[in-house]
């Protein structure tokens, strides 16, 4: 029995949203706070680049 598996690229699209998506609205919160709370907005800028560097250490480090 052959099974066939279709398209794939609404895959790519949905795995690409969910690498790209939480740090982009991090730092657009970073950047909203910037100005009144300084060591927040930091915070949010932090957590944006280990988002990002985790979810392509997970998504691309089996390619």
């Amino acid at each position: 029995m052959i099974l066939e598996v279709g398209d794939m690229s609404g895959i790519v699209v949905i795995v690409f949203i969910v690498l790209l998506l939480p740090p982009i609205l991090l730092i657009t919160i970073g950047l909203l706070l910037r100005k009144k709370y300084k060591e927040l907005a930091v915070v949010f800028y932090i957590l944006a680049v280990l988002y990002l560097l985790i979810g392509i250490g997970l998504c691309f480090g089996g390619f």
